[in-house]
């Protein structure tokens, strides 16, 4: 069965730096688009990056230069590093499977149908 297993994540003070990391197993991982997203109590889960089966990655506006994902198919995994972390990037940060991903100018979408189980990220000031 599908699966997506997250580590990483915890608690880091303004400024610091966390590496999330998420194994795949159940599928063919290399041949599937796939995004990190992020979800506060009471907001939506929003996709903060994702990498496409070819390598070329998408990070939203409101993380972009501090957040890099990356993946490598060789160990199923697929990364998420923050730097110069802050305290509204707070959430819970979920990995997903993507099966439906598109692109409008600069803003780009993914759907996906597993998740990761999810890890918590606090951001002290």
């Amino acid at each position: 069965q599908v699966q997506l297993v997250e580590s990483g994540g915890g608690l880091v003070q303004a400024g610091g730096s966390l590496r999330h990391s998420c194994v795949a197993s159940g599928f063919a991982f290399s041949i599937y688009t796939m995004g990190w997203y992020r979800q506060v109590p009471g907001k939506e889960r929003e996709l903060v990056a994702s990498i496409t089966s070819g390598g070329s990655t998408y990070v939203a506006a409101s993380v972009k230069g501090r957040l890099t994902i990356s993946r490598d198919n060789a160990k199923n995994t697929l990364y998420l590093q923050m730097n110069n972390l802050k305290p509204e990037d707070t959430a819970v940060y979920y990995c997903g499977r993507g099966v439906d991903y598109y692109c409008e100018g600069l803003v780009c979408y993914l759907r996906s149908d597993y998740w990761g189980q999810g890890t918590q990220v606090t951001v002290s000031s």
